[in-house]
């Protein structure tokens, strides 16, 4: 016995029917019959409130002509991304395949993108990351102020990043984003043990402060190039201190800094580095070193001083015969001076002097 088939169909659904597994004609809202003779017939109903099509014949569906005011599909090649926007929000973002919506009840707005465009610059990007399928398809890489991004292609370099986010498509080529300091950077460049020229070996601390200015020349020419400029600056300073003995190096630091400074420059460009200064912290000698030169310079010191009092007790005794010239020449200077010295003897002693027409000293001898 031959039953038909009765499908009620919702105002917000819609009846697919199919008849050996084609697609032959969708159904509206209201009460259908359908007769089955052979067990051919299949009829799905779908909720068109639900955006996304959920079905096996999707393929079929998509070249109905009966759907096309209905729903909207689209078809992503291997290279291709889209994102799905459901009445003004965000849905999804798509990957390679076949997609179809319902859009009679929602509003739906695909927006699709070559994925050899590596990189996504929508205004909307923060919106677009934070949905959960986001993840699966970008690759986000923060820059913080102060640095840059030397972005490589499949190892080829194509650009510099400045600070901020960037947003590339996920699984479509190699991208690799190596992040460059562009501050002024300090280097220590710790105690190396060093033989000076007279043959005094002693242990050296630095320190370079240098800037990079050509980030890719930077990234490109040494796998390290930090370490690289390390090295550089511990064989300029050793380099410096063997053509200097132990005396010529420690008075003229300044001039050693300046000579490896120039040394360590010259090879940090081809680096695309700049290097700012350079300058010697420390000086370590070994302790029977230290002792010594101690001793050295406490002898040195010492006879400074001998000769600094002997030059200054010449310096009185000529003074004085200077004096005893001009009052001899000049009686006049001489009373003067007499006057003088008894001022200062009167100060402290009670003495009262009566002078006639004698001389100070006359007087003074007479009474002696």
């Amino acid at each position: 016995m031959l039953l038909p088939i009765r499908k009620t169909i919702k105002y917000d659904e819609i009846g697919l029917v199919f008849r050996n597994g084609r697609f032959v004609k969708q159904v509206g809202e209201g009460k259908h019959w359908f007769f089955d003779f052979q067990n051919a017939l299949r009829v799905e109903v779908l909720n068109l409130r639900t955006p996304w099509i959920r079905s096996a014949d999707l393929d079929q569906l998509s070249q109905s002509a009966s759907l096309a005011d209905k729903a909207v599909f689209v078809d992503l090649k291997d290279n291709e991304r889209a994102i799905v926007w459901v009445d003004g929000r965000l849905e999804s973002v798509l990957g390679p395949g076949l997609y179809g919506l319902w859009n009679q009840l929602r509003r739906v707005q695909i927006d699709r993108f070559d994925a050899n465009e590596l990189r996504v610059t929508r205004k909307d990007i923060v919106t677009v990351l934070k949905n959960p399928s986001a993840a699966q398809f970008f690759d986000v890489t923060e820059i913080a102020e102060g640095k840059v991004g030397v972005l490589f292609v499949d190892g080829v370099y194509q650009e510099t990043l400045a600070a901020g986010k960037h947003v590339f498509w996920k699984d479509v080529t190699k991208v690799k984003i190596q992040l460059v300091e562009k501050r002024e950077q300090v280097m220590d460049v710790s105690g190396q043990d060093i033989m000076t020229q007279d043959k005094v070996t002693l242990r050296l601390n630095a320190v370079l402060a240098y800037r990079v200015v050509d980030e890719r020349k930077y990234v490109e020419t040494s796998q390290d190039a930090s370490q690289s400029l390390y090295r550089e600056t511990q064989l300029a300073l050793r380099s410096e201190v063997g053509t200097r003995n132990l005396d010529t190096m420690l008075s003229g630091k300044e001039d050693l800094a300046r000579n490896a400074k120039q040394c360590v420059a010259s090879v940090a460009d081809s680096f695309g580095v700049e290097v700012v200064s350079l300058g010697v912290r420390d000086v370590i000698l070994p302790g029977d070193m230290k002792t010594l030169l101690n001793q050295v310079i406490e002898a040195q010191k010492a006879s400074e001083a001998n000769v600094i009092k002997r030059r200054e007790e010449t310096a009185a005794m000529r003074s004085q015969l200077n004096t005893a010239k001009l009052m001899e020449s000049n009686p006049v200077l001489m009373k003067l001076r007499e006057l003088e010295v008894l001022e200062t003897v009167s100060k402290t002693s009670n003495l009262q002097v009566v002078l006639g027409d004698r001389s100070l000293s006359e007087s003074l001898a007479k009474l002696i």
